[in-house]
């Protein structure tokens, strides 16, 4: 992850389901384990749920929170945001973002827009755009990816619910299709159960099991 940059900006997408909103409150609290200062910008704004479960992961992990309200603009959010982030000096700004992908178009006007507004206010910073994707879909994830890849240019995944069930097929899949490194896997369900991926720990376990 590049988080070199005070602060560093990480955008957050992926569709509705797949534990989207609960990475974000799991990478916050990495990183303020960290001892980072972490600033949630809750920029997924056409669901009044995602805006709330954010503000329960922000109290649980201890982070502060940018939000307007329901159906207003996410690039004005973002902009509060960036603002805030310079004025508390945040180490690192997570950004929510929509989960639609049924509009291709729509989706990469509203990123476009959310970018343009970071690249003005924080021109400096680092970038990360992080997908979600649920493990246990399998070859939808890939397909998934692919999409999101072409309309988002993403950096990196978080790979949720990879305990258990899915195998670690999905990983290599994304790998060897997409050229798009996962970042974080997500093991379980609880706050501390999101980790940094380390591929040689990963191939390990697969031998292992």
């Amino acid at each position: 992850m590049n988080t070199s940059t005070t602060p560093s900006v990480i955008l957050v997408i992926g569709v509705n389901g797949v534990g989207k909103t609960t990475s974000i409150g799991k990478i916050a609290s990495h990183y303020k384990s960290m001892g980072k200062k972490v600033l949630l910008a809750a920029a997924d704004t056409f669901r009044a749920a995602a805006i709330d479960q954010l503000d329960i992961w922000a109290q649980r992990s201890g982070c502060d929170i940018i939000k307007h309200q329901e159906n207003s603009d996410p690039a004005a959010v973002v902009f509060d945001a960036c603002t805030a982030a310079k004025a508390r000096g945040a180490d690192i700004l997570i950004c929510d973002t929509a989960g639609r992908l049924h509009n291709k178009k729509n989706l990469m006007d509203e990123l476009n827009k959310i970018s343009r507004v970071i690249e003005r206010e924080l021109p400096d910073a680092s970038k990360e755009i992080l997908l979600v994707l649920d493990a246990t879909t399998g070859q939808n994830a890939v397909n998934q990816a692919k999409d999101f890849k072409e309309a988002a240019g993403i950096t990196g995944i978080v790979l949720t619910k990879l305990d258990g069930t899915a195998k670690g097929g999905v990983v290599l899949a994304i790998n060897n299709e997409l050229d798009v490194p996962v970042k974080f896997v997500g093991v379980g369900e609880g706050i501390d159960d999101l980790q940094e991926f380390n591929s040689d720990d990963f191939a390990k376990a697969i031998f292992e099991e």
